[in-house]
């Protein structure tokens, strides 16, 4: 059985299984990381990848958040399925499921550097990294990879219809849900593709992944 983590403390709908967490953070395109820069709350979506209980980002070397070693960080992603209309205002509210995860930031190892990349970039477009070719010295040197081992993560999820009132159930108004998609569409090649190629395969799993 797979380790649970550890609890934070608002238990309603909330889980702390891992396979549950890892499932939402997998199919997110972005994550919300937070983090205090300047004696002050700041919020950056970013593009991740996660490699066991490692959470991985990456940005311009020279960027604030890639300087944030040592200190505390957290990630937020939501994925919403659904608006759910109620017969008040009350009872409104919207599936979803998300996950927050919290860690202290770290200097990724130059063992982890290129597996984190490709990871990253396999996270948006499975197979990509095997697509393009390979990071040149200068690109290297210009971005920085962080980790984040996660400590503590919980997942949250709302399905179903609205729970409202019996009272209210015979009332003239219509209620329910209404479904909110996701959908990537087809690629749109830029002017230098060769007349010859086709979508690349990792566009093709992006959107079954995301679908």
């Amino acid at each position: 059985m797979r380790p649970a983590y550890a609890k934070a403390r608002q238990p309603k709908r909330a889980s702390y299984d891992e396979d549950v967490i890892h499932a939402i953070l997998d199919e997110a395109l972005v994550g919300h990381v937070g983090f205090i820069a300047h004696d002050r709350p700041m919020v950056i979506p970013m593009a991740f990848a996660r490699i066991g209980r490692v959470i991985y980002l990456h940005g311009a070397s020279k960027t604030r958040i890639v300087g944030l070693q040592g200190k505390p960080l957290c990630m937020e992603v939501t994925r919403l399925t659904g608006i759910v209309a109620a017969r008040s205002g009350f009872h409104h509210s919207v599936n979803y499921r998300s996950a927050v995860v919290h860690g202290t930031a770290r200097a990724a190892s130059e063992d982890e550097v290129g597996p984190a990349l490709d990871a990253i970039l396999n996270h948006l477009l499975p197979g990509r990294s095997g697509e393009v070719r390979e990071m040149s010295a200068r690109e290297r040197k210009a971005t920085g990879v962080l980790a984040m081992d996660i400590e503590h993560a919980s997942a949250k999820r709302r399905s179903g219809p609205p729970v409202d009132e019996d009272a209210d159930h015979d009332l003239p108004i219509w209620a329910g849900i209404v479904p909110i998609t996701t959908a990537l569409g087809t690629g749109i090649s830029d002017n230098h593709v060769h007349e010859d190629l086709s979508e690349a395969a990792s566009v093709t799993a992006a959107r079954r992944k995301f679908a």
